[in-house]
C-alpha cells in the first residue's frame, strides 16, 4: 500500500480498497487553488501506483462540489513581474492535472452535488462514472471574464462531445442535472445527498465484482481508442487481453467460472 500525502486543503478517507478525495475548502466554494491543485496532483500520483485501491470517489464539503479556479490565483498572474511563460506553464500544470485523474488506472467517480463550474466541471467530465443531484448547477464561465477554458475543453468534448461542448463554452451556459444527463457530463442523477450516496455505494459494489487489473487494462483501452489507429488500438488491445489472460487475475477469473464460485477480487 502507497503512502498517501499529506494534505491540508483536502480530506482522504480510505474504506478498504476505496479512497474518498474530499475537496475541502467550503468557505472558498471548493476553488482549486494552487495549494488544492498541488495536492490534488500529489494525491493522484500515489494512487497511480497503489493497486490496493480500486476506487476513487471526488467530492466536495459543505454547498458545492466545486466553483472552479480561485480568481485570486489568476489575479497573482497579473502582476509585472510575472512572465508569459509563467502563465503558460500554471495553464499546462493544470492540464496535467486533469490528464492524470483521466488517466488514474482505478474507477473514478465523481459525486456532484451544489454546483460544478469552470475548472469544477472540468474535474468532474475528467471521471469515469459522474452522478450528479438532480439540482446541481453546471456552467462553463470562463469566456465571461476572458479567457478560455483552456486545459478543460479536451475533457468536456470527451464527455458531451463537441457540438455540445461548443455550445456550452461559447456561451457561458448553465444548465442543471437534468440537462447535464441529456448532454452525456453526468451519467445517473439522484434526488438529494442520500441519494448520490446510495448510487455511488451501488458503483462500489459493481466495481468490486471486477477485476482491477482487468478494469485499468480496459480503461486504458478506452482512452487509447480516440488517438491510436485501428492497427496500432488492436495490437494494444491484444497485448492487453494476453497480459490479463496470462496473469494471475485472468487465470483466476476462468478458474472461478468453472468451478462456479466467486473469483477472489469480488467482495
Amino acid at each position: 500500500m502507497t503512502d498517501l500525502p499529506s494534505t491540508e486543503t483536502l480530506i482522504l478517507e480510505r474504506d478498504g480498497g476505496w479512497l474518498t478525495v474530499w475537496l475541502n475548502r467550503p468557505a472558498a466554494r471548493n476553488a482549486l487553488s494552487a495549494a488544492m491543485a498541488d495536492e490534488l496532483a500529489a494525491t493522484v500520483a500515489a494512487l497511480a501506483g497503489d493497486p490496493s485501491i480500486r476506487g476513487v470517489t471526488f467530492r466536495g464539503k459543505g454547498d458545492m462540489f466545486c466553483a472552479g479556479g480561485d480568481l485570486k490565483d489568476f489575479g497573482a498572474l497579473l502582476r509585472d513581474d510575472v512572465l508569459r511563460a509563467d502563465i503558460v506553464e500554471f495553464s499546462r500544470r493544470a492540464g496535467a492535472l486533469f490528464h492524470a485523474v483521466d488517466t488514474l488506472p482505478q474507477v473514478t467517480v465523481m459525486l456532484v452535488h451544489g454546483a460544478a463550474m469552470a475548472g469544477g466541471l472540468g474535474l468532474v467530465c475528467a471521471g469515469d462514472i459522474v452522478i450528479a443531484a438532480a439540482d446541481a448547477r453546471f456552467a462553463l464561465t470562463e469566456t465571461m471574464l476572458g479567457i478560455p477554458p483552456a486545459q478543460i475543453a479536451p475533457f468536456v468534448v470527451q464527455r458531451a462531445g463537441r457540438a455540445a461542448a461548443r455550445r456550452i463554452m461559447l456561451t457561458g451556459a448553465r444548465f442543471d442535472g437534468g440537462e447535464a444527463l441529456r448532454l452525456g457530463i453526468a451519467d445517473q442523477l439522484a434526488d438529494d445527498v442520500a441519494g448520490l450516496e446510495a448510487a455511488e455505494a451501488a458503483v462500489r459494489a459493481a466495481v468490486h465484482r471486477c477485476a482491477p487489473g482487468a478494469n485499468a487494462v480496459t480503461k486504458n483501452i478506452v482512452l487509447a481508442a480516440g488517438r491510436l489507429d485501428g492497427a496500432a488500438l488492436r495490437d494494444l488491445a491484444a497485448d492487453g487481453f494476453a497480459e490479463c489472460l496470462l496473469g494471475e487475475e485472468g487465470r483466476e477469473g476462468v478458474a472461478a467460472f468453472l468451478e462456479k464460485r466467486k473469483p477472489r477480487w469480488a467482495v
